[in-house]
């Protein structure tokens, strides 16, 4: 199958069997080549070029020895735009130059750490949030795209409980998961939310900024790292004696961070945020891990006290249709999971069988879910498998499907050999 664009130069696969083609005239002659397409290309129209290819598209990469590739569901495709195939070293250089742009704070970061973030516009097209890094001496590039519109709870099917954390005064809200988990849309829609039903004051600290929020009932002004702020935690002590009812802070990335955001916490301010765990109970773990053994029980106590909702989530692969689905875990503040957040976990008592009972106070576990929705057809039963939390468990649950699908696959393989057995050989004698 084979698809047309309008840009000459445009994408195609390289070694795939669908195709981006540059359109050519009726009669099928092929338009001359202009000499520009000689010359390396913008990197705008690169840019432009590569978001065409898919409307899945959710990252950009850049590498020398290997074709520009897009992120489509979680996979890698590589693709060609122009005579631009592979990439050397001095393309990488220089589609990193570009996007720079004399950024005085991230070329300085990137000379001093070996990677820099930053923030990249295609103006009126697509937004991007970019990582540029040193690997082998040499420049490569992630830029992850940014959706034009701030998300809602309906575009990114959350949960509906989830929408309460709107009417929340005070504590932290945490949303965890791994990169590209979606953790920065869900905390988009949240703030977005709550712009639109309370006229408060709203503090954003981020690295960088991703979905710019306009003011609706309430006044938002978001801070980029590096740009409006040397750290997270300069800016989060700052957010203090700057009157706001919400802070959003990009990521608890120090124990300096954790401290200020606690402290914000417990004195009536309501603090989202971030961190790169995999469930509640990591999270915990993490957080309490920050601070040396003899703090670690004062900071169970305090976090116990503050936490409202521990949000965490997972992108998986759907069945038979394109693109990804969200998987949430919640954790919700309550008698019981305070007591094991500061007591600590042990058998019997962990924060996983009090989000299995939790069901009445809104709270879901991944396995639980995942279930679900292989038993709606949404996900496959070995995704699943490979996305759960206790494997065995999970397995257990969906027994019976994982028995059918065993059946039917040993139907149709019986029904394959039998096709075989008895149909035309050509006349070919076997021996």
């Amino acid at each position: 199958m084979r698809k047309s664009i309008k840009v000459k130069g445009g994408p195609s696969m390289v070694d795939g069997s669908e195709q981006l083609a540059v359109q050519t005239p009726a009669d099928g002659r092929k338009e001359p080549e202009h000499k520009a397409y000689c010359q390396p290309l913008p990197t705008n129209i690169l840019l432009a070029s590569m978001m065409q290819f898919s409307p899945h598209v959710s990252d950009l990469i850049f590498s020398p020895g290997r074709p520009p590739q897009v992120e489509i569901s979680g996979k890698l495709v590589a693709i060609k735009v122009g005579n631009l195939a592979v990439l050397s070293e001095a393309d990488t250089e220089r589609i990193a130059t570009d996007i720079l742009a004399g950024n005085q704070n991230a070329l300085q970061t990137l000379g001093t750490q070996g990677a820099c973030d930053l923030s990249y516009s295609l103006p009126g097209k697509s937004r991007f949030r970019v990582n540029i890094f040193m690997q082998r001496g040499s420049r490569a590039i992630v830029m992850r795209v940014i959706a034009g519109e701030t998300p809602t709870f309906e575009k990114l099917n959350l949960p509906a409980q989830l929408k309460n954390i709107a009417s929340l005064k005070n504590g932290i809200v945490l949303v965890t998961g791994p990169t590209g988990s979606g953790k920065s849309s869900t905390l988009a829609a949240i703030i977005d939310l709550i712009n639109e039903t309370h006229a408060y004051h709203i503090v954003t600290i981020e690295d960088p900024i991703e979905f710019i929020h306009r003011h609706k009932k309430s006044t938002i002004h978001q801070r980029e790292l590096h740009s409006d702020t040397p750290s997270f935690s300069l800016a989060l002590r700052a957010a203090l004696r700057q009157a706001p009812k919400v802070i959003l802070v990009g990521e608890m990335r120090d124990r300096e961070t954790i401290e200020i955001a606690l402290e914000a916490a417990e004195t009536g301010h309501l603090v989202f945020s971030t961190l790169h765990t995999i469930d509640a109970s990591k999270t915990v773990e993490r957080i309490v891990g920050v601070f040396p053994n003899s703090e670690q029980q004062l900071i169970r106590s305090r976090l116990a006290a503050s936490f409202r909702w521990i949000v965490s989530q997972r992108l998986v692969p759907r069945k038979e249709a394109p693109g990804r689905v969200a998987v949430v875990e919640i954790l919700r503040s309550n008698q019981r999971t305070r007591e094991y957040m500061e007591k600590g976990e042990r058998e019997g008592r962990s924060l996983v069988d009090a989000i299995r009972d939790g069901n009445l106070d809104g709270m879901q576990c991944f396995d639980a879910e995942l279930e679900g929705l292989v038993r709606k057809g949404a996900i496959s039963s070995d995704t699943a498998l490979a996305y759960a939390s206790n494997q065995g468990n999970l397995r257990l649950a969906i027994s019976d499907l994982l028995e059918e699908e065993e059946r039917q696959d040993s139907a149709r393989n019986a029904k394959g050999a039998a096709s075989e057995e008895n149909g035309p050989r050509n006349g070919l004698t076997l021996v």
